[in-house]
């Protein structure tokens, strides 16, 4: 076997290991991606999977239905999304709040696993709000 052939077995081997190493690792975050939606982006039939849905919680939409199980409304304005919770909620989570739920469509209606409240879009670090005073 000459230089040339080692070589270019080296280089074919390489290069079909490299593939088959970056196959595997987007095979990996595709099982681990979890999409985010707004309720007028998502598409609740198509939604099998775990996704994230944010927006706002629609006024007058809380209703707990047990100990620690809630019904609530996220709205962007344009759609609404109804979903049920058990568990315990963030301290942050109120009616007209930001919030983020992450779940699966189960019959039209959304099932969170886990619901993350969202901060006021308009803070800022004490930092950053001195300086623009400053300015």
């Amino acid at each position: 076997m000459t230089n040339k052939v080692k070589r270019l077995y080296f280089y074919t081997t390489a290069t079909l290991l490299s593939a088959l190493a970056v196959g595997l690792v987007l095979i990996a975050l595709e099982e681990n991606i979890i999409y985010f939606y707004s309720p007028s982006q998502i598409d609740q039939s198509a939604a099998t999977n775990l996704v994230r849905v944010g927006g706002l919680v629609k006024n007058g939409s809380l209703k707990m239905y047990n100990d620690l199980g809630i019904k609530f409304i996220i709205e962007d304005n344009v759609a609404e999304v109804s979903v049920t919770y058990n568990g315990i909620l963030p301290d942050l989570f109120r009616e007209g709040q930001g919030v983020i739920a992450e779940g699966k469509f189960i019959d039209n209606i959304f099932v969170a696993n886990e619901i993350v409240a969202k901060h006021d879009e308009n803070y800022m670090p004490k930092e950053v709000y001195e300086a623009l005073k400053n300015k």
